[in-house]
């Protein structure tokens, strides 16, 4: 619905290059109090859309074998950079849009801003997108267990270098920054061949693979891959995927999101978890957000809570089912081999803008 007006949804070809606005100020317009009446996109309609299946069969091939959520909600009300921050941390320093400049993070131009939520739907005057709070690679390094980010490199994006921990103060300027923030983010497909896949993993895409609009469409094949390569390994066996989106990128959504602080939840989001243990088949009707990789990390290994999101954040649990015996994977196809990604060339484009 749109101002009481029912609106037909359209199919786009999922490289479609018209982007939506996607800010926490736009979120608070389209959300409408929860009404979520108020998508109109500068006099169109063009977030009443969808993608159709078969332009993401590799997504549905996965969901239909392990376990889709339809009640994922974005962590926060706005774009990429605060959601990144959300996966690695729980919160933003109340960051509430994307930053000015190239570089998201410490190695800004010191004019360099981002926004921070005021109320009622606003931004406030921003501040130097440079933050030193507590993350995952803090719990994780007090208690010795590996870890990687594989993100976009400076060379390949522009500068444009959408890796959470580089506005994080004690990583970029400490060792974690050299020893485990890794780019390119291709790396993660040597790495697995090569039996060194970390304990806990995070992996950007690169702005090709990236399902941003306007990017080709293979995004639903660089995710099969890692996924392929991660199901023919020894890792198989003990391993935990989830798959998702940093944002609802604009497009319309029917289901009000709950509000459980001024940052969220935003609107939903996909969520894909992919294990030997995870349900064949199922359908999660759980609200989860992205604090919960937080909480589930946490219970896998024992560590104590960051004491944001997590906190009050569901753990995926109904998502998987320990006692079944892990079967062998079976590989997803894709029309892109894993050379090709180990082999394309960058656009030179930012993840998001």
């Amino acid at each position: 619905m749109s101002h009481g007006i029912e609106v037909p949804l359209t199919p786009v070809p999922l490289g479609d290059g018209q982007d939506i606005d996607h800010s926490h100020v736009g979120w608070w317009q389209q959300w409408d109090g929860g009404a979520m009446d108020n998508f109109g996109n500068n006099g169109t309609l063009l977030p009443y859309s969808f993608v159709k299946p078969e332009e993401v069969t590799p997504y549905w091939t996965l969901a239909q074998n392990y376990t889709l959520g339809d009640r994922m909600f974005q962590a926060n009300t706005g774009p990429s950079f605060v959601a990144h921050q959300y996966m690695i941390a729980g919160q933003s320093g109340k960051a509430s849009e994307n930053p000015s400049g190239g570089i998201w993070g410490c190695g800004a131009a010191p004019d360099a801003r981002v926004p921070v939520v005021g109320p009622n739907g606003t931004d406030l005057p921003g501040v130097y997108p440079c933050f030193d709070y507590k993350t995952m690679a803090d719990l994780l390094d007090a208690r010795g267990i590996t870890w990687r980010y594989y993100a976009p490199s400076p060379t390949s994006d522009s500068n444009y270098l959408i890796s959470a921990y580089q506005a994080i103060r004690h990583i970029f300027f400490g060792p974690d920054w050299n020893n485990n923030v890794v780019s390119p983010e291709t790396q993660v497909l040597t790495d697995i061949a090569n039996g060194q896949l970390a304990q806990v993993t995070w992996i950007v895409p690169a702005w090709n693979n990236s399902d941003h609009p306007g990017a080709p469409p293979q995004g639903p094949d660089w995710v099969a891959t890692i996924v392929n390569d991660i199901g023919q390994s020894p890792f198989w066996n003990s391993t935990a995927i989830f798959i998702s989106w940093d944002d609802w990128g604009g497009w319309y959504d029917h289901v009000p999101p709950p509000q459980v602080d001024d940052m969220g939840l935003g609107f939903r989001v996909p969520v894909i978890v992919v294990s030997p243990y995870a349900r064949h088949g199922y359908v999660s009707h759980v609200t989860h957000e992205s604090g919960g990789f937080l909480r589930y990390t946490e219970e896998v290994f024992n560590l104590p809570s960051l004491g944001t999101r997590d906190s009050i954040s569901d753990d995926f649990s109904d998502c998987f089912d320990y006692t079944q015996t892990p079967q062998r994977y079976v590989q997803i196809h894709t029309s892109h081999s894993r050379e090709f990604f180990l082999h394309q060339k960058y656009s030179g484009l930012p993840d998001d803008d």
